[in-house]
């Protein structure tokens, strides 16, 4: 598996290549997509999972479809700040990916601990959404809540190397 810092996906990802997140569930796969220029990140869909081999295969088609050079996968670490079997599972299933799947994209892991929660805080408090409707959004909102914590990981990484831009090359 390549596994990477979130903050080295860029040099990884080749010019008008966009990253892949992923909240991934026990029944779902929650997806969201950055721009080319990784400044925003927007939910994409939600997959119901199945067998690993359907569920790779969809994956593989939206990185076709995408053009994805690279996956930031939510890692769901306990509040301690330790792995418990939940991330252990998320690895295995970035590693089934890689080695069973074929898939040739960096993966990085980003905390997302409370995504979730802050997602369903935000549309019961902000969007005023029914039970149901939050339920068919929810995962893919999820993900790209934490694609962005990644992506605002990345351009702060870059302000602080000198470019005032973010977008991730210096002057």
């Amino acid at each position: 598996m390549t596994e990477t810092s979130v903050l080295d996906l860029p040099e990884r990802l080749s010019r008008g290549q966009r990253l892949l997140g992923i909240d991934p569930g026990s029944k779902t796969l929650g997806l969201a997509i950055s721009d080319s220029a990784l400044k925003i990140a927007s939910p994409l869909e939600t997959i119901q999972r199945t067998k690993f081999t359907q569920d790779a295969a969809s994956l593989a088609e939206i990185c076709r479809e995408q053009r994805v050079g690279g996956l930031v996968i939510g890692l769901p670490v306990n509040m301690d700040g330790s792995e418990g079997p939940r991330c252990q599972s998320v690895r295995q299933f970035a590693a089934n990916l890689a080695d069973k799947a074929g898939f040739e994209q960096a993966i990085a892991f980003w905390d997302e601990r409370l995504s979730t929660a802050a997602v369903q805080r935000f549309l019961i408090d902000e969007a005023d959404m029914t039970r149901k409707r939050r339920a068919a959004v929810v995962d893919k909102m999820a993900a790209a809540y934490i694609l962005q914590g990644a992506l605002d990981a990345i351009a702060a990484r870059a302000r602080t190397a000198g470019d005032p831009t973010g977008s991730g090359s210096a002057p």
